[in-house]
């Protein structure tokens, strides 16, 4: 019932509505990641592993044939 009621809504948006929803998205995490020194220990390849691993279900969805 939820999903459906998000599912509905997000239907409704338009290109310019993502674009701002990833801006802020993006600034939200920038805005962590000044906040909280630690998060930013890791190693690069420790970031590309986790967007690699996130990545991979959306990927695949857009490029799959149904």
């Amino acid at each position: 019932m939820c999903m459906k009621f998000f599912n509905d809504k997000i239907k409704k948006m338009n290109w310019l509505d993502v674009g701002c929803i990833k801006i802020g998205s993006m600034a939200i995490i920038l805005m962590i990641a000044k906040l909280w020194d630690g998060i930013l220990v890791l190693d690069w390849y420790w970031y590309l592993i986790i967007f690699l691993i996130v990545a991979i279900k959306p990927v695949t969805r857009v490029f799959s044939k149904k």
